[in-house]
């Protein structure tokens, strides 16, 4: 009889995934959506806390309802508030 393997609901990027891992990476994750190391990973946390920052080599326990986003990590800081006006 076959084993069964765990399944896991995500969503990274707004869009929906179907994982059998347990435990997965930044890495891995940014792979879903066909993105590299010029992406930052995020956690979304719920309420009013601040979300999640995930590193490449961050290990993630997985489960299901966990949502991420990626941004440009050049994007932080840039052109931010009346200093260049």
């Amino acid at each position: 009889m076959p084993e069964h393997l765990p399944q896991f609901e995500i969503h990274v990027d707004g869009q929906h995934f179907t994982v059998h891992q347990s435990s997965m990476t930044g890495v891995q994750i940014k792979a879903l959506v066909g993105k590299d190391a010029q992406y930052q990973l995020f956690e979304e946390i719920a309420g009013n806390a601040e979300d999640k920052l995930i590193g490449d080599n961050d290990s993630v326990a997985i489960r299901n309802g966990l949502h991420f986003y990626t941004v440009v990590s050049a994007s932080f800081g840039l052109h931010r508030g009346p200093r260049w006006m």
